[in-house]
């Protein structure tokens, strides 16, 4: 099944098509969806200033971490659900839409980023936890991550006005 065929099918399920078609189903989901999306990236520029040491300096990286780290995965699985019930009313318009392939392409580097981080600079936080000094290697991360979250965010208007500029 070619992916267009297969997203066409996604399309014409009996969930898809009531989320396309009620006039509050998709304007909910899509407003939680912004709500939880504002979460996600709220809580990670606060961590990744915090690496930058561009903010909460009084608070050690731990401390950002402990206290923004469960907000980050809850808003993100709301963010994922939400996001996943307006991607199946429309996904042929999606899948075709350059700004959000390259936005969830995004996504998946800042999650590599996240991994990497927490992997291998993130072992050796005890060292550096509370000192002025933060390390290159937590600095680029941080800055990579906000730079993609960044983008990930204009991608993501750009998707809302060019959705039917790219679909079927």
């Amino acid at each position: 099944m070619a992916p267009h065929a297969l997203w066409q099918d996604v399309a014409n399920w009996p969930l898809s098509q009531y989320i396309a078609s009620s006039s509050w189903a998709f304007p909910t989901f899509e407003s939680i969806h912004v709500i939880a999306i504002c979460t996600v990236v709220g809580s990670i520029v606060v961590m990744d200033l915090r690496l930058l040491g561009l903010a909460s300096g009084a608070w050690t990286v731990n401390e950002v971490s402990r206290d923004t780290l469960r907000w980050t995965w809850g808003a993100f699985l709301l963010a994922l659900v939400t996001g996943s019930l307006l991607f199946i009313s429309k996904a042929t318009d999606y899948s075709a839409n350059p700004y959000f392939v390259s936005k969830l392409a995004l996504i998946v580097l800042a999650g590599a980023n996240m991994a990497v981080f927490h992997l291998v600079t993130w072992r050796k936080v005890g060292d550096w936890d509370s000192s002025p000094a933060i390390p290159l290697e937590a600095r680029i991360a941080g800055g990579v991550s906000l730079g993609l979250w960044i983008v990930v965010v204009l991608l993501a208007r750009a998707v809302g006005f060019t959705l039917d500029k790219f679909g079927s």
